[in-house]
């Protein structure tokens, strides 16, 4: 697994808060994957598939461990990647991953456990909204289109 810095965690933080400094730094110092990592939490599946396709696969993993797949945080843990493992069962709601990351200097961490927690939140309200719930729809039928047109 790539070891990412304390810096490069807090920029992936910065732009998961809407921070245009953090996206910018996270593109201007090679780091696209946590770029994706973003993305990919927020239902990209082209962002997805370049973690994939890119042996980023402990990002991908987190990804999915934050949708609470069994499979892929038993991925990270056997990876050693353990404070990612933290960071998605923190959004989870398990305060002993928030206490363990803490107790160890790992701050970085759990402020972008929280930061992504934050945007998963903000895309379901949206999605709740009288505006959102009407884009729904409209996606939902254009998807039954497209499996009516495939038949």
């Amino acid at each position: 697994m790539k070891f990412y810095s304390t810096h490069a965690i807090d920029q992936l933080t910065r732009h998961c808060l809407k921070d245009t400094i953090g996206f910018n730094w996270l593109m201007n110092n090679g780091y696209k994957e946590l770029i994706a990592v973003l993305d990919a939490v927020r239902d990209d599946k082209i962002a997805f598939k370049y973690l994939m396709e890119n042996k980023h696969l402990e990002l991908a993993a987190f990804v999915n461990a934050i949708w609470e797949d069994q499979k892929a945080f038993k991925f990270l843990m056997d990876s050693k990647a353990y404070d990612w493992a933290a960071a998605a069962n923190i959004i989870n709601g398990d305060q002993n991953a928030e206490d363990a990351l803490r107790r160890s200097g790992k701050m970085h961490f759990v402020l972008l456990a929280h930061a992504i927690q934050s945007r998963i939140h903000e895309d379901g309200d949206r999605n709740m909204s009288p505006w959102g719930v009407m884009q729904n729809l409209l996606n939902f039928k254009k998807a039954l289109k497209k499996d009516e047109d495939n038949r």
